[in-house]
C-alpha cells in the first residue's frame, strides 16, 4: 500500500504532467494526441513511471521514445513548475499504455462473433 506522501506526489505529478502534456511538452508529442493515463512512484520516491495513451500518430511507441529522447528536459520543466511542491523530480520513465487498443480490439472480436452467430 502507497505512504500518504507517495500518494500525494502521485497526484501532483499527474496533475501537472497532463497539464504539460497540453502546454509546455506539445512538440515532443510528434503531432499526436496524448493522455496521461496513470502516474506510479516507487516507494523511495525516486522513479515514477508515467503510463502515457496516444492518438493519433503510428507507430506510438516512437511518441514515447522522442519522450524517452527529451527526458532530461521534461525534467526540468517539471521541476520548474513544481519547485514549491518537490525538493527533488524523480527519475521518469515512459510507457505506452496500449489498454485502449486492447478494448478496441476485443470489440471487434466480439463484434465478429455476434455477426456469425446472427448468420447461423
Amino acid at each position: 500500500m502507497d505512504s500518504r506522501r507517495q500518494q500525494k506526489i502521485t497526484q501532483l505529478l499527474q496533475e501537472e504532467f497532463s497539464r504539460m502534456l497540453m502546454t509546455d511538452i506539445r512538440s515532443y508529442l510528434l503531432g499526436s494526441f496524448a493522455t496521461l493515463t496513470f502516474v506510479n512512484v516507487t516507494s523511495d520516491l525516486s522513479i515514477a513511471r508515467f503510463n502515457i495513451s496516444i492518438m493519433g500518430y503510428e507507430p506510438k511507441q516512437k511518441v514515447i521514445d522522442n519522450l524517452e529522447e527529451h527526458k532530461s528536459e521534461i525534467r526540468k520543466i517539471l521541476g520548474n513548475r513544481m519547485r514549491n511542491d518537490l525538493r527533488k523530480i524523480p527519475d521518469i520513465i515512459f510507457h505506452l499504455d496500449d489498454r485502449l487498443d486492447y478494448v478496441e480490439k476485443m470489440d471487434e472480436v466480439f463484434k465478429k462473433i455476434k455477426e456469425e452467430d446472427e448468420n447461423i
